[in-house]
């Protein structure tokens, strides 16, 4: 196997935008053929075709998921997150009229209560939702309890509703993949521990357990983060310019061991491998604690910390990276938030040539799509 070239762990401050060089919403679009949006996994994870993007260069190559190893070297670290998609969307009739509400539940806010999204007529505060099952009515029961930014709604339910998930749950897939997906863990990595997650990290997707004992024969480290994906995997950027956009918060953490993982990684001089932009998140949300690098983001670098917490860092053009040097990613929406932090780590015209290149060569794209190593 050959070893990349080892870079350096402390990466050039990069200034962010002035207020002057913002950056249009516009700038994120693209055209892509509805054909290459990926409507179902494949059959084997690791059979993904896998574009590989060289940042300093812009040079592209084209080769197969299982391939990555081929890119990694002992000593490198896969950072994943390991946050497993609950099955978040359920049905439900209003109590006084029989109208038919569906909820998509984002995070739990307490023992029986939630933050969720509620599709319906009217569902106000004071609205009591009675839940269905396939087959009828449940004894399960819900009030909406309080209006939100952004469309959220606070619901409170009978009774914790985990114990339900099982009767009246749905696994919650983007509204751009319209087959019925038969085997709910296709949505799930091999690896997704901590429910939480109202999407799928899909980054991870493309993994399969032998790929990852392959890697670690071959001394290369997989350790994981935490990180529920919430509210903006759904909702496109609508201001006119990135920066007017707010990012909605998601609870993340970093592990004791993890941390540890990071600084033997980072002492040796080898690389941290952000596995999809979640982890990138996290790892970057812990930088800016001063966890990383001193406060103002000069070197040496110092120790990381184990974290946990909220985080509602947004990466755009102009970013810092302090603490992912690699990046395996799927291709996302045009226009998202996920798009923005691409281009952040990898430069806006090598990720729209790239975006080209993948066009071209029929890649997939999106959740169930293919796959991009930028390093």
């Amino acid at each position: 196997m050959r070893r990349s070239s080892v870079r350096s762990y402390c990466p050039a401050k990069t200034a962010r935008p002035s207020e002057t060089t913002r950056m249009k919403t516009t700038d994120l679009d693209y055209n892509l053929p509805k054909e290459l949006i990926a409507q179902e996994p494949l059959a084997d994870r690791d059979q993904s075709r896998l574009l590989v993007l060289h940042r300093e260069t812009g040079r592209i190559e084209h080769r197969t998921f299982g391939d990555v190893a081929a890119y990694l070297g002992a000593g490198d670290l896969l950072v994943a997150n390991e946050s497993r998609v609950i099955p978040a969307r359920m049905y439900a009739h209003k109590a006084d009229s029989g109208g038919k509400v569906e909820l998509l539940l984002l995070r739990k806010t307490g023992e029986t209560q939630w933050i969720g999204l509620a599709g319906g007529a009217r569902t106000r505060p004071g609205t009591r939702l009675r839940m269905d099952t396939p087959t009828g009515p449940s004894d399960l029961t819900a009030e909406i309890v309080e209006a939100g930014k952004r469309g959220q709604r606070v619901i409170a339910f009978s009774e914790p509703v985990e114990a339900h998930f099982e009767e009246l749950g749905h696994v919650p897939l983007p509204p751009y993949i319209h087959r019925r997906l038969d085997d709910p863990e296709r949505y799930q990595t091999v690896y997704a521990r901590s429910p939480g997650s109202a999407a799928a990290p899909t980054a991870g997707l493309h993994f399969t357990g032998d790929l990852i004992l392959a890697l670690r024969n071959d001394g290369v480290r997989m350790d994981f983060v935490t990180l529920h994906v919430g509210l903006d995997t759904f909702r496109p950027i609508t201001e006119d310019t990135i920066e007017e956009h707010a990012i909605h918060r998601e609870w993340c953490r970093l592990s004791p061991a993890t941390a540890e993982a990071i600084n033997r990684t980072k002492v040796l001089g080898r690389r941290v491998v952000g596995v999809g932009t979640t982890s990138v998140r996290v790892l970057e949300t812990a930088a800016r604690q001063g966890l990383l690098q001193t406060p103002d983001g000069t070197c040496p670098w110092r120790p990381v910390s184990p974290f946990e917490g909220f985080t509602d860092l947004y990466i755009t053009p102009g970013f810092s990276f302090r603490a992912v040097d690699a990046l395996i990613t799927n291709f996302h929406l045009p226009q998202s938030t996920l798009l923005a932090l691409v281009m952040a780590f990898a430069g806006e015209q090598n990720i729209r040539r790239a975006y080209q290149a993948a066009i071209d060569e029929r890649y997939r794209f999106f959740s169930f799509g293919d796959a991009m190593l930028i390093i």
